[in-house]
């Protein structure tokens, strides 16, 4: 995993759960309701992208005969 990436996940995922920290303390619940589930997508999608890549191999389990390219020998 890049450090990078990773930083710059964690400074995004502060200042959104900061903001919706803050306006939570603040009152603004009406307000929050709403985008409670982009934050729950947010939370998603970031636990996506930390995740390690597996090994690539067909999603349905069955197998495809491979198609011959042009370099191949296709006619």
């Amino acid at each position: 995993m890049d450090t990078r990436k990773l930083a710059v996940t964690a400074v995004v995922v502060v200042v959104v759960f900061g903001w919706s920290a803050a306006m939570a303390a603040m009152g603004h619940a009406a307000t929050l309701a709403p985008l409670a589930p982009v934050l729950g997508l947010t939370v998603q999608q970031i636990a996506r992208a930390l995740r390690t890549p597996t090994a690539p191999g067909p999603a349905s389990g069955h197998h495809v005969a491979p198609v011959p390219d042009a370099g191949d020998g296709a006619r």
